[in-house]
């Protein structure tokens, strides 16, 4: 028997085991409803201990600069959009998969250029021109 995964591309996929849900009362307005319904999800997946991430995506997803991640390398998502558990619940799911997607692109390696001849003048031009105009605010020699 296979285990439930969350499928995240064609050559990813996250065991349910390592998903952990925890379902609380959504905070702000909703009436009546919202005291007494445990409609919203709080999603934890734990980036930096997951066996199935490789190392690479692993390193990527934790140098993103995201609040949801926590110093342990925890990503913890909050979903309380909707009024149901179950839509909450898909929510905070795709939230998971399109945080993991973002890490899959690896971004592209930066190639050092060096300013042509052309563009060189021509920043030493304007900075010649613009000290000219500050030059001409400074004379006061006017009759």
């Amino acid at each position: 028997m296979t285990t439930p995964q969350l499928t995240v591309d064609a050559t990813l996929a996250i065991p349910e085991t390592e998903i952990v849900e925890r379902f609380v009362r959504a905070s702000g307005a909703g009436g009546q409803n919202v005291n007494k319904v445990s409609s919203a999800v709080e999603l934890r997946f734990d980036v930096a201990g997951s066996p199935s991430l490789s190392d690479a995506l692993r390193a990527r997803l934790l140098a993103r600069r995201d609040r949801r991640l926590t110093d342990a390398g925890v990503l913890v998502i909050d979903a309380q959009r909707f009024r149901t558990q179950e839509r909450n619940r898909a929510d905070a799911r795709e939230r998971l998969v399109a945080f993991i997607r973002a890490g899959l692109e690896v971004p592209k390696a930066r190639v050092a250029t060096k300013p042509t001849y052309g563009s060189r003048l021509r920043r030493l031009d304007e900075k010649k021109g613009r000290a000219q105009i500050k030059r001409g605010r400074s004379q006061r020699n006017w009759e």
